[in-house]
């Protein structure tokens, strides 16, 4: 797994951090962050996939639909956002690589209320791993590392930075996910109690 710490507090830019890596490197790094999720969610039920937190600092401000802006995500929502994020990154640094300017979004986001099942979950997480390593395999084998994307913090990032700002991205998430899952087993066992008494 690939400690972001010091791009978080900004002691460093994920520019930086790139500097290094190899296809390989972020191939290794995407089925860490995939087997990390995997993990967490391991004995998550299928009620727990649509089982609605309590997440006092919900606050979605990309939103379509402004009563969703503090709506507590499910797990099943989770999932969904952080693998459509991985997965578009992951697509738009094949194209830096491959010496394509920057252009804009390659975005699509499963909808979150489809999915309602742990086993929809996982198949989720893996078909976003496979696409997400196939986009690796496009990269030429001289990648084009100055052609840049300068995203709203104004700071360039070449098709590694790019790649790595969607395993930062669902790296972000990765606590959410336990909560969720505790929540979830803790909701479960308390009604299981009120059930037996």
């Amino acid at each position: 797994m690939i400690d972001f710490g010091a791009v978080r507090e900004k002691r460093q830019g994920l520019a930086g951090l790139a500097t290094g890596f190899s296809k390989r490197d972020l191939a290794n790094a995407t089925r860490a962050i995939t087997a990390d999720i995997e993990r967490r969610i391991r004995d998550a039920r299928d009620e727990d996939v649509t089982f609605v937190p309590v997440d006092p600092a919900a606050r979605d401000e990309f939103a379509t639909d402004s009563s969703a802006v503090g709506l507590a995500w499910t797990l099943g929502h989770v999932v969904v956002h952080l693998t459509a994020s991985a997965e578009e990154t992951s697509f738009l640094a094949a194209e830096l690589a491959r010496g394509v300017p920057a252009h804009g979004r390659s975005r699509h986001e499963v909808p979150w209320q489809t999915v309602t099942t742990i086993d929809a979950c996982r198949a989720r997480l893996r078909e976003s791993e496979r696409m997400i390593l196939a986009t690796l395999d496009s990269w030429p084998e001289e990648p084009h590392l100055d052609v840049l994307y300068v995203p709203a913090s104004g700071t360039p990032r070449n098709a590694v930075a790019r790649f790595l700002g969607g395993l930062m991205h669902a790296d972000s998430h990765l606590d959410q996910l336990s909560e969720i899952v505790r929540q979830a087993r803790d909701a479960r066992t308390a009604a299981s109690s009120t059930a037996r008494s």
